[in-house]
């Protein structure tokens, strides 16, 4: 049975998993696997999480968790900081969202199993909606409720970045140059940025707020995710030269709030000179 909560409902996927439905924008969370296996594969291993967290460094790695939603990212990422807790440095991570209804529903005691929550999570989930932030094993988690990208103003320098908004065409002011130039001013060296948009307007964005972009996992149907960097030299497999061939052939190659110069500007980026 599915029950409907200030709106969303969890739903049953065509694979069998559950899932949240926003019934405002029509779009379901995680809806190709499950939402654990999706953290795993999309963000946590592209960004090396686990050994960027056994680094020797004394400082906190800094992970910001952008599109909240039902809490799958957050989980896993809290989960691996927990199993390396006192042997890694500890996870800061922090949590963007308009609403924590999602993380709720999918936190009831009728869904937390199809979400593969355990208790100790969802009593976490509780503390931090009620408090703003909260301790667990290996960490600290964080809330910021409001609009992008202002609540992007109080946090550390981050290190690691989950872009996890909903859709281009649902949610276009989060895929936006302003939107990426805001990220961009709060990632440390070395951050990388990671999301499941292989949208060309999506990749031209964050070349033209100042990252160093390349295409990210494979992602259901072969289309493959976006993997950003603040260092080039970070990225795997960088966008080659011949995306600039794709801006001039693509019907959609620029967000809207692109300058009009947009192409001249990504000829002479520094990605594709260093090619």
């Amino acid at each position: 049975m599915r029950r409907p909560t200030a709106g969303f409902e969890v739903v049953t996927t065509r694979a069998g998993h559950r899932a949240v439905l926003d019934r405002q924008t029509g779009e379901v969370m995680h809806p190709v696997v499950s939402p654990q296996r999706e953290a795993e594969q999309l963000y946590l291993g592209p960004a090396r999480l686990r050994d960027r967290l056994l680094q020797d460094n004394p400082s906190a790695l800094c992970l910001l968790d952008v599109g909240l939603g039902a809490g799958s990212n957050a989980c896993a990422a809290m989960r691996l900081a927990h199993e390396l807790a006192g042997r890694a440095r500890p996870l800061q991570l922090y949590s963007f969202d308009r609403t924590t209804d999602a993380l709720m529903l999918a936190c009831a005691e009728a869904h937390a199993q199809g979400f593969e929550f355990d208790a100790a999570f969802c009593a976490l989930a509780r503390e931090l909606v009620e408090r703003g932030q909260v301790k667990f094993p290996g960490g600290e988690w964080f809330l910021r409720l409001g609009e992008l990208p202002q609540s992007l103003l109080d946090v550390p320098a981050a290190d690691v970045v989950f872009w996890d908004p909903f859709s281009p065409r649902r949610n276009p002011e989060l895929w936006s140059v302003a939107a990426f130039q805001a990220l961009r001013q709060v990632c440390a060296s070395g951050a990388t940025v990671h999301t499941y948009s292989g949208a060309t307007a999506t990749r031209s964005a964050m070349l033209l707020a100042g990252f160093a972009v390349g295409v990210g996992p494979v992602l259901g149907g072969g289309k493959r995710a976006t993997m950003a960097a603040v260092d080039y030299a970070v990225l795997e497999n960088p966008l080659p030269p011949s995306f600039l061939q794709r801006l001039q052939r693509s019907s959609a190659p620029f967000p809207e709030d692109a300058p009009s110069d947009a192409l001249q500007r990504l000829a002479v980026h520094a990605q594709f000179q260093a090619l």
